[in-house]
């Protein structure tokens, strides 16, 4: 993923967000900045540990892979999306993990993490709790002024949370200033 800012003025970044969409077989990140009230997107990706591989060594490869992740781009606060309710209770069992997993390394790093249900997310993108995520993709987009919806999904669903968290924590600042 790259924004050119050839020609722009320098500013300072005021904070970057790490979006992580938690998944024992796909793992979304997307990483932004926000500068100057504009976001950008930075980097995204998913990390995907083989279907094959038992359970544990997947957790362990989700938790390697954002150990050096978080060392690599620094992020200053981390969101991710809450597990939706599952009727198969293995799978949420499972998700659980995962998402652990993900979420350890931002946590002994001390890095503030910030939990966003599902629908919240999509609303905050799409205008809409129940959209999909092919509309999500497209929204974000948009948002980030890329050039191509970013792949695959989850890396999407996971810059949609980091957006999310933008928004929200932008509108927190604005709040604070006004009554300081």
């Amino acid at each position: 993923m790259r924004n050119s800012t050839a020609g722009l003025p320098e500013r300072a970044v005021l904070l970057r967000i790490l979006g992580i969409d938690p998944g024992s077989h796909s793992t979304g990140y997307g990483l932004v900045e926000e500068t100057g009230g504009r976001l950008r997107g930075i980097e995204s990706g998913a990390i995907r540990p083989g279907r094959q591989k038992e359970f544990l060594l997947r957790l362990s490869e989700i938790h390697e892979a954002f150990s050096a992740l978080i060392l690599r781009v620094r992020p200053d606060e981390v969101a991710v999306e809450n597990p939706f309710l599952s009727r198969n209770f293995r799978s949420a069992l499972q998700l659980g993990q995962a998402r652990a997993a993900a979420l350890l390394p931002a946590v002994k790093a001390g890095i503030p993490v910030f939990e966003y249900a599902p629908r919240l997310v999509k609303a905050a993108v799409v205008g809409y709790g129940q959209a999909e995520k092919e509309q999500v993709a497209r929204m974000v987009m948009l948002l980030l002024g890329l050039p191509d919806p970013p792949s695959p999904l989850d890396a999407a669903d996971a810059l949609a949370v980091a957006i999310c968290h933008a928004n929200r924590s932008a509108g927190q600042r604005r709040q604070q200033k006004a009554t300081a």
